[in-house]
């Protein structure tokens, strides 16, 4: 008991301080509320100035009764510099309170315009500040709309080489509470340079009220290149092949809105030409300055087929199928060879003579065993040039649900049965209708880099496994089907490797057509091309469920015991708990020490 009467001044203090503490917390939000506004707010629409002190908690609720989305906007937020995004921050939640779903986080070391959308009616915005004594402003913009009602001609994708957009009713004023995201992607080793051509837009020393942003990117997480308004002419440039473009306005002083254009800038330099072969077509670009020497700007460039006109930026570029636009296709006993010609389209009238210099480009694509040889001619006044590369055909392959090979699976690792009947496609990606896939040696592992041990499933064309059946020549796919096994003595995994030909169709001699043969026969004869597939890994059922249950039974204890904060309540009750703790253990330690009284204690002597 003397203990006790000795723990009892220290635990009244504990709770006197606690009481204290809370209701200093009490006071704060109180006066944070009153200060800033808080409480639920109901308007159409609201725009507030948030002067912020050190060390706040505010929330606020904004909510109507009817079935519309709110969109939040910080269009201008200045926090501590200095502060941790931990420390300081504004949350967004979806719902009616701070435990709703986290929309987003908000610090002062982001680099966009935060904007939040809800999924219902209501929304909830909490911002935490710092110690530190600095001048902390927030402008918030919300409004309720309908997600399925959209302003017409706000917003869009844009993948063209140049192109041009306009706000909505340009150049008449733009329409209240719009929100349009222009999303501009060109092809890859170009940028984008946007010019706005006119912006007139409300006139703001931070831009807060109606805005344009620009983002360097494909999304408007993508990083923040501007943020402008009032009436400027800026122009930006991206650093990839993605630009976005963001236009915000609120409900009051409409003005004509914005109009721009972009234009593609080939990123790499180009001193001539330059040619890259694909699977399905040859991408040919030329050096607009080289072009000056023969006073074109490549406009009057043409292929074969006159129709087919070039893309014109910062260079020309050309983009040849392989099965179009008079490309000629030549079979050759290794290779097959894809050549077009790009000319000068005819500009004088006179059939005997010509004062202007002749350009004849011819582009060849070479398909050879292993790779892909691209030549470029450039004859020009009988002075030809050329330029050599490397490249490939493009295959796949992939397991699919039944042998009608419609529905592909896309898990991956898949779980299979054992015994289970597997179906495997090989896909050449090309637009050549003319070539053919074979499956030459497909093998099993179970490791994805196929050392010892492996299994041949298929070897020269010929079925080595009672269960695989090798499907019939179809087009740029090879498919066999096979009944899933396992490697005694070795992990549950197991992968595929195919090597695969790629063959002329109408070569009746060729080594696709002549289907399972002897190695000696098979050394003999010609394919074009080859190349090698991997999938994998695939794995039995019963070691998903083996794994997969101590995931699930975790994941379930999570949900249940979800973290919660640890406020003054709590360690109320932990303080009331402890002392209880205490008062049982002496008396136990009374009632130990009468019982056993013939064991003596020695205290200890000072150091």
């Amino acid at each position: 008991m003397e203990l006790v009467r000795r723990l009892m001044p220290l635990t009244l203090l504990i709770l006197s301080c606690l009481a204290e503490l809370t209701m200093a917390e009490a006071e704060g939000n109180a006066s944070c509320t009153v200060s800033l506004g808080g409480a639920n707010m109901a308007e159409t629409h609201k725009a507030m100035i948030l002067q912020l002190n050190p060390s706040e908690n505010c929330t606020w609720t904004i909510e109507r009764p009817e079935n519309k989305s709110i969109r939040i906007i910080f269009s201008y937020v200045q926090l501590d510099p200095d502060g941790s995004c931990e420390s300081e921050n504004i949350k967004v939640f979806d719902g009616t309170s701070s435990n709703g779903p986290l929309l987003g986080q908000v610090c002062s070391k982001n680099d966009y315009v935060p904007v939040f959308e809800s999924s219902s009616s209501t929304l909830t915005f909490q911002i935490v500040t710092d110690s530190a004594r600095i001048q902390r402003t927030v402008f918030v913009f919300y409004y309720f709309f309908s997600p399925n009602i959209s302003i017409p001609n706000c917003g869009g994708y844009l993948d063209t080489l140049e192109g041009s957009f306009t706000s909505p009713n340009y150049p008449k004023p733009h329409p209240e509470l719009a929100y349009c995201v222009w999303h501009i992607q060109v092809e890859k080793d170009y940028k984008i340079k946007l010019n706005f051509k006119e912006i007139f837009l409300e006139i703001d020393k931070q831009c807060k009220f109606d805005f344009l942003a620009i983002y360097d990117g494909p999304s408007t997480n993508s990083g923040l290149i501007g943020q402008v308004c009032g009436r400027v002419t800026p122009t930006f440039e991206s650093s990839s092949n993605s630009l976005t473009v963001v236009l915000s306005t609120d409900y009051a002083n409409s003005y004509r809105g914005s109009s721009a254009s972009y234009t593609s800038i080939y990123a790499e330099n180009i001193n001539t030409t330059s040619l890259t072969c694909s699977s399905d077509r040859m991408r040919v670009i030329i050096s607009k300055s080289y072009l000056e020497a023969f006073n074109s700007n490549g406009n009057n460039l043409q292929l074969k087929d006159p129709t087919c006109r070039p893309k014109l930026s910062n260079v020309v570029e050309f983009s040849v199928p392989l099965n179009g636009c008079g490309t000629i296709r030549k079979v050759e006993d290794q290779s097959i060879t894809y050549t077009n010609i790009i000319t000068f389209s005819a500009s004088s009238t006179s059939e005997v003579i010509t004062r202007q210099k002749q350009l004849q480009i011819i582009v060849k694509c070479e398909m050879g065993h292993n790779s892909t040889v691209e030549i470029i001619y450039i004859t020009e006044d009988d002075v030809i040039q050329s330029q050599n590369a490397l490249g490939k055909y493009n295959t796949s392959m992939a397991l699919f649900e039944s042998n009608s090979f419609e529905k592909t699976i896309l898990e991956s690792p898949y779980y299979v049965d054992l015994n289970q009947t597997l179906f495997v496609q090989v896909s050449l990606h090309t637009s050549d209708p003319n070539l053919v896939v074979f499956l030459d040696t497909c093998r099993a592992s179970p490791t994805s880099d196929f050392a010892s041990p492996t299994y041949d499933l298929i070897k020269s064309g010929c079925s080595r496994d009672e269960t695989c059946k090798v499907y019939p020549l179809f087009g740029h796919y090879g498919r066999f089907q096979f009944n899933a096994f396992k490697f005694l003595r070795s992990m549950s995994s197991v992968y595929l490797q195919c090597k695969v030909l790629i063959c002329d169709s109408s070569d009746h001699q060729s080594r696709c057509n002549q289907g399972c043969v002897s190695r000696s026969k098979r050394d003999i004869s010609s394919y074009k091309w080859k190349t090698d597939s991997i999938i994998g890994p695939i794995r039995l059922k019963r070691d998903r469920s083996a794994s997969g249950n101590s995931g699930f039974q975790h994941e379930t204890h999570a949900e249940e015991t979800p973290n919660q904060p640890f406020n003054s309540v709590h360690l109320f009750s932990f303080m009331v708990l402890a002392l209880n703790v205490v008062t049982v253990a002496t008396i136990t330690v009374r009632h130990f020490v009468n019982q056993r009284a013939d064991y003596k204690y020695q205290k200890l002597q000072n150091c």
